[in-house]
């Protein structure tokens, strides 16, 4: 039976998460701090470590290079479990050597899929120790692990473009021969309808891929992109980006659940824009932008009436109209070209 220490200082998590992985046929020792976590390390030896960031006394980053330094636990594969979803974030504990990096809150099997993945190629590693001449490694398959991996691979060896507000990134037929990655900033995309006017059609934040088309067939770009504020892209060629997706079936089903995700996104704003009334699609649109820009709703968001009327949908003058309607109901507080929310459930219901 194979052993998991869980270092987390929240109780119930800690204790939620044990009972789960019991259930599933592991031996459990749980730590609710990092230094009793390396303690117990270093004494029982567990078969794998699953880690929280902030905690008190040592936090996770000083767990994991604690252990990383002793050669009793090195090689333990490490997984951290965190709130924490910034890109730099994820980028900082696998470069200091996590083997996985899953964020809260979790789905179950989520959890289960990344200890047996960890433990199996642990359990690989530890066979090809004692016959690596028999062993042909495939570095590209043994780089990529998962979709975060692969975005540092992009941060690292992409070739970083950066674009000022209103700058357009690449255009409605233009070959697709680049895919993206958001470094910095927000970008959105557009087409325009018979009529000449534009239609936002998604929004991409940092940690967002952008450009993605067919990998098969030399179809262009189908839409326009447009820097919303100072963007910074890294881009890695689709010809490369094959050649890594081929060797990587769980990078690839990630990246393919990831774009999944993001055809439902736009399928419900698009049903949205179709079938609600202005007031509801104004106020949505306002959350959209509000959960884009910035991480807090209750924050203003700087936005232009145009945009805001392109994403849902309406006319300007309609948005507009609707704008200072909220602005009368205490929904919203108007300085400018600055929204800020001040009744978020109250704009979350309105129908």
């Amino acid at each position: 039976m194979k052993t998991v220490l869980i270092i987390e200082d929240d109780t119930a998590l800690r204790e939620n998460t044990a009972e789960l992985l019991e259930l599933s046929g592991y031996k459990m020792l749980t730590a609710s701090n990092g230094r009793i976590g390396i303690d117990i390390a270093k004494t029982k030896k567990p078969n794998i470590i699953v880690c929280d960031i902030m905690m008190p006394e040592v936090d996770g980053y000083g767990v994991l290079e604690s252990l990383s330094k002793d050669p009793i636990t090195m090689h333990i594969p490490f997984i951290f479990l965190s709130a924490k979803t910034e890109h730099t974030e994820i980028r900082k504990g696998m470069d200091m050597g996590a083997d996985d990096y899953l964020t809260k809150p979790f789905e179950e099997e989520e959890l289960i899929s990344a200890i047996e993945s960890r433990l199996a190629k642990a359990q690989i590693l530890s066979k090809i120790k004692g016959d690596t001449d028999n062993y042909e490694f495939d570095p590209v398959e043994d780089q990529f692990r998962n979709l975060n991996e692969l975005k540092n691979f992009f941060d690292d060896n992409g070739e970083i473009s950066n674009y000022k507000k209103g700058d357009l990134i690449y255009e409605e037929h233009e070959h697709s021969n680049t895919i993206y990655l958001i470094l910095k900033g927000v970008v959105k995309s557009h087409k325009m309808d018979e009529s000449g006017k534009e239609l936002i059609t998604a929004l991409y934040k940092p940690d967002d891929f952008l450009g993605f088309t067919s990998f098969v067939e030399n179809i262009p770009y189908q839409e326009s992109t447009t820097a919303m504020d100072d963007v910074e892209l890294a881009g890695i060629s689709k010809i490369d980006l094959k050649e890594i997706l081929e060797k990587s079936n769980r990078v690839s089903l990630e990246l393919m659940n990831l774009l999944t995700d993001n055809l439902s996104e736009i399928k419900e704003q698009l049903l949205q824009m179709a079938y609600s009334s202005v007031r509801k699609k104004t106020a949505q649109t306002i959350l959209q932008f509000a959960e884009i820009l910035n991480k807090n709703p209750e924050d203003s968001i700087k936005i232009s009436r145009y945009d805001l009327a392109s994403v849902a949908g309406i006319a300007t003058e309609s948005l507009i109209r609707t704008l200072s309607g909220f602005k009368k109901d205490g929904y919203i507080e108007i300085e400018g070209r600055n929204i800020k929310i001040l009744n978020l459930e109250g704009l979350s219901d309105i129908d």
